[in-house]
C-alpha cells in the first residue's frame, strides 16, 4: 500500500492520527513537565504543515485551478455539513467517550489564549482541510477502486469505493452520523467537480465556521 503515490498522502495523515492516538500519553507527559496542555495542537499541527510541504510538488492535482463559480457550490455544501455536525445528537450516535474539549478561556483572554485559539481556527481550517482530502478522498476513495489510485478518474468513482470511503471517514470521527454526511457531501463534491480543491474548500468551509461557532457559544467539546 505504500509507495512513492500514496506516501506523500499517507504520512501527513498518519502523523495527525498519531498525536490522536497518543493523547493521553502526550498529556500525561506534558503535565509532567509543566508544559501548557495547549502546546500539543500547536505542535501537531507544525508537524503536518512540515509534512505537507515536505511532499507539496507530489501533489500533481493541486497545480489544476477549478473554475471560480464551482467554490460558491463548494462553500454552500460546507456551511450545511456545518450545520449538521452542531446538530443535538444523542450519545448513542456518538463512538467512544465525549471529552471536555481545551477551553483557553479559563483564565482569561491573554495573547497568549488568543494566538492559540487563532492556531487552532486556522489550522482546522486551512491544514486539516488539505491534509485529510488528500487523504480520504484523494487517495482513499480511488484507492478502493484501483490499487493504481492516481489512474482513477474521480468522476467515474464507484458507489462501492463511494460509500465505503465515506464510511472509514465516519469511524475518525466521534460524532460517526456527522462524518457520515461529510464524507458522502465532500465524496459527491469530488465525483461531480472531479477537482480535489473544491471537497478541500468545503472541507475549509466547515472547519472554519465550526472554530469560531465554538469560541462565540463555548462549545469546546469540539475541540
Amino acid at each position: 500500500m505504500l509507495n512513492k503515490d500514496t506516501i506523500p498522502r499517507v504520512i501527513p495523515f498518519a502523523i495527525y492520527i498519531l498525536f490522536l492516538v497518543a493523547g493521553e500519553t502526550i498529556v500525561q507527559l506534558f503535565n509532567d513537565y509543566s508544559i501548557d496542555i495547549k502546546w500539543m495542537y500547536i505542535i501537531k499541527i507544525t508537524c503536518v504543515v512540515v509534512a505537507l510541504y515536505y511532499f507539496w510538488r507530489r501533489y500533481d492535482e493541486l497545480s489544476i485551478k477549478p473554475p471560480a463559480e464551482d467554490f460558491i457550490y463548494a462553500a454552500v455544501a460546507g456551511l450545511i455539513v456545518f450545520v449538521i455536525w452542531i446538530f443535538p445528537y444523542p450519545s448513542w450516535l456518538a463512538s467512544g467517550k465525549e471529552v471536555a474539549g481545551i477551553n483557553p478561556m479559563l483564565d482569561q483572554m491573554t495573547l497568549q489564549n488568543i494566538v492559540w485559539m487563532s492556531v487552532r481556527i486556522l489550522g482546522a481550517t486551512l491544514v486539516v482541510s488539505v491534509m485529510e482530502e488528500l487523504f480520504w478522498r484523494s487517495f482513499i476513495m480511488r484507492w478502493f477502486d484501483n490499487k493504481d489510485f492516481l489512474a482513477v478518474d474521480p468522476g467515474k468513482i464507484t458507489a462501492f469505493a463511494y460509500i465505503g470511503s465515506a464510511c472509514l471517514f465516519a469511524l475518525e470521527h466521534h460524532l460517526w452520523l456527522a462524518g457520515l454526511f461529510a464524507g458522502l457531501v465532500y465524496g459527491e463534491l469530488y465525483k461531480t467537480y472531479k477537482n480535489i480543491w473544491i471537497p478541500i474548500f468545503a472541507h475549509a468551509v466547515t472547519n472554519g465556521l465550526l472554530g469560531v461557532w465554538v469560541v462565540l457559544t463555548g462549545n469546546w467539546q469540539y475541540w
